[in-house]
């Protein structure tokens, strides 16, 4: 398997089985991503050497209007995709395998998670995962120690409160919180 065949089967929508090829080749990805994740956190980057760093950890160049302030970490890294005027605030934790997609203009505080896998409930299969992706529309702002959970989709200029827990779709344009997360208020024009 490589990593191209890795990403199409992650993006297939199918599960993944414990100890299967794919599981298996998820443990290598994980290792680079480890050794990536230790030098973005191991001490001082100019700016731009952390945009080189990341884009290395995802595969793809950043734009120059990227910014994190590490520690940022991420068990897989070859699933994210970002846009431009990203900001992602110190403690972030990425769990990629399912895909996460962030377009322009998003702003990401401290200490958020967001989870693209859901391990099966059923005890002898519990090293199965079922991933979903999550997708977060433009200009979202997300506040510090929210979780994102698998499959959730943040429409355009919504703002996640800070702690909450988002099990389901954001609308556009509205500020959800609380554990899970609801609808508070609409910040339409």
């Amino acid at each position: 398997m490589d990593l191209e065949e890795f990403l199409q089967e992650l993006n297939s929508g199918r599960t993944i089985a414990g100890g299967s090829e794919t599981h298996l080749f998820m443990h290598q990805v994980s290792q680079e991503a480890l050794k990536i994740t230790a030098e973005i956190n191991g001490s001082y980057h100019e700016p731009h050497e952390l945009r080189k760093l990341f884009s290395e950890l995802i595969g793809k160049t950043v734009d120059e209007s990227f910014g994190l302030f590490p520690p940022f970490y991420t068990d897989c890294g070859k699933n994210i995709t970002v846009g431009k005027n990203i900001f992602i605030n110190m403690g972030y934790k990425f769990q990629d395998q399912g895909g996460i997609t962030i377009e322009d203009g998003v702003l990401i505080g401290h200490n958020v998670v967001l989870a693209t896998i859901n391990h099966d409930m059923l005890p002898e299969r519990r090293s199965t995962m079922h991933l979903a992706p999550i997708h977060i529309g433009k200009d979202v702002w997300i506040g510090s120690n929210a979780t994102v959970l698998p499959g959730v989709r943040i429409g355009n200029g919504a703002i996640i409160a800070a702690g909450a827990v988002v099990t389901k779709d954001v609308p556009p344009n509205t500020i959800v919180g609380g554990v899970p997360a609801k609808i508070m208020q609409d910040i339409s024009e």
